[in-house]
């Protein structure tokens, strides 16, 4: 693991945190075997962290719709690289890449998006992402009438938006206190699991 700091705010430590947020942490430990250092950074501010995770959740674990996990993470990936988080980008490419099963995708989403070996339903969906992204006064009918033909409807074209405008919030925040990923994203969906 790499020594250097996960934040440049204080990090508290788990035992130390309020028992919902430190069984969250811990569950989340369980399942992944590490602890993503994004728990342990936002946990500074409890109520924020709080807040944060309920909306993560809700526009990430949804059941409805038709996006996908995999098309969820693609477009933090894209978004987040567009906005030069480092932290989104290793963090939520490495799931990108588990979700899609496919190892390569996460790196080309995130350079250029347009050269990805993704669908054209997915291009559509992340040349919108990325418009929501850069340029959000701009959106148009015609770019809900290029989302539909692809099978968006109306909530679909709400979660892209709604999961692109928070992970701006979310890449500003890592931006600032200088969140470093985790070690272990970098191999994750790369090569086989032990």
């Amino acid at each position: 693991m790499s020594a250097a700091p996960i934040s440049r705010f204080p990090v508290p430590a788990i035992e130390d945190l309020p028992d919902d947020i430190s069984q969250m942490i811990l569950a989340v430990q369980e399942k992944a075997g590490f602890v993503p250092n994004v728990f342990l950074a936002l946990a500074h501010r409890p109520a924020e962290f709080r807040a944060f995770f309920a909306y993560h959740d809700a526009l990430m674990l949804k059941d409805t719709g038709s996006l996908t996990k995999a098309d969820r993470e693609m477009i933090v990936t894209a978004t987040s690289a567009k906005n030069g988080c480092l932290y989104c980008v290793v963090a939520h490419g490495a799931l990108l890449r588990i979700y899609a099963k496919q190892p390569l995708v996460a790196d080309q989403v995130a350079v250029n998006h347009l050269k990805a070996d993704v669908t054209p339903r997915q291009k559509a969906m992340l040349d919108f992402a990325i418009k929501v992204c850069l340029r959000s006064n701009e959106v148009t009918e015609e770019d809900y009438a290029a989302l539909r033909v692809h099978g968006f409807d109306d909530e679909d074209i709400w979660d892209i938006a709604a999961i692109t405008a928070f992970f701006g919030l979310s890449n500003r925040m890592a931006n600032v206190v200088s969140m470093r990923p985790n070690d272990e994203f970098f191999l994750m969906g790369r090569v086989p699991r032990k």
